[in-house]
């Protein structure tokens, strides 16, 4: 099944995801060359595709899983919760219906 784990950062937590960014995409690849990876990317904190500066807000990733479980762990052993980049992380069942 698909999970959708939405993140929320702290405040100023660019220089923190610069430093943690290779370990955290590592582990995206892996579920992405294990045909598991939906969609994954960061949200700009402002309304511009690349935000300088200003940084993100958080990140969305969508994956199959086996369980919520499965996906609550994987979630909670990301590199930007271990570097303190993220205030808040949900994990939640997710079903497509479009495209």
């Amino acid at each position: 099944m698909m999970y959708a784990i939405i993140s929320d950062d702290v405040a100023d937590s660019l220089s923190l995801r610069q430093k943690a960014r290779p370990a955290h995409l590592a582990r995206l690849d892996a579920l992405k060359s294990a045909g598991r990876l939906v969609l994954a990317g960061p949200c700009p904190a402002i309304d511009s595709p690349d935000p300088g500066g200003a940084g993100f807000s958080g990140s969305l990733v969508v994956a199959e899983f086996e369980s919520l479980e499965a996906a609550q762990q994987w979630a909670d052993a990301d590199p930007y919760v271990e570097a303190g980049i993220y205030r808040q992380v949900v994990v939640k069942p997710f079903k497509k219906v479009l495209p």
